[in-house]
């Protein structure tokens, strides 16, 4: 997704990438589905974008879950204790690990419910841009259930993919996301420069609101469960 005032913004939800190596690796008969619902609308004197979800979770799996694993990416620009960071500064670039604290970003304002009922949030406490949710009732095998939450993303100065520099913005793993469970288990990756991302497949309905005189670039149709709004600024 790209907003552009000579301001830019762009929103990938990179759906279903499957980034590492899986050879050698079992494959199951079965993969599970998640389906995304996001209202999203920036503010550009803030860099920072306000958001609510709901996922429909579908668990194809022959087991049931009592926990679901979530992806916080944003978290990964928070401080150089993450994964991110310390890729960054093996690889020799430390502009991350000196930078403001003002050009760091992170994702908060988290309220999850599962079919409606508060959950709670358990942050890992290996990667902060992972944890679960802890859930009062295990979803069974061919059963589902409705995940919502509100979220807020502080936009990062362009360090990787999810940043800005003045009013152009790439946006990219910033919603909170599903980590994918397989017959290897729940895949807890961290956020990482280099490489993709593992996803489960699924329909995206993304309502992007911006301010005036910006462009927006982004995967999907207009009007086929997206649509972007247009707020008048001064």
């Amino acid at each position: 997704t790209v907003f552009m005032r000579t301001h830019l913004l762009l929103i990938s939800t990179l759906i279903g990438l499957l980034s590492h190596a899986q050879k050698n690796q079992r494959q199951a008969p079965w993969q599970q589905q998640a389906n995304y619902s996001i209202d999203v609308t920036l503010n550009d004197r803030s860099n920072v974008l306000t958001g609510f979800e709901t996922i429909e979770y579908f668990n194809n799996s022959p087991v049931a879950l009592s926990e679901i694993y979530i992806h916080l990416y944003p978290n990964a620009y928070k401080n150089t204790g993450t994964a991110f960071a310390r890729e960054k500064a093996e690889g020799g670039d430390k502009t991350f690990w000196k930078a403001d604290s003002s050009m760091r970003g992170f994702i908060d304002g988290l309220q999850f419910t599962v079919d409606n009922e508060p959950v709670t949030l358990k942050m890992s406490t290996v990667n902060i841009d992972n944890a679960k949710l802890i859930l009062t009732n295990p979803v069974p095998s061919k059963g589902h259930v409705t995940i919502r939450t509100p979220f807020y993303v502080k936009i990062p100065y362009t360090f990787s993919r999810l940043g800005h520099t003045g009013h152009a913005y790439q946006i990219s793993q910033w919603f909170p996301k599903i980590a994918v469970y397989d017959i290897n288990g729940w895949n807890q990756f961290p956020y990482l420069d280099q490489g993709e991302f593992y996803s489960d497949f699924g329909n995206y309905q993304v309502q992007i609101t911006v301010p005036q005189d910006y462009a927006v670039a982004a995967t999907g149709e207009v009007g086929g469960g997206a649509s972007l709004s247009v707020l008048n600024s001064t």
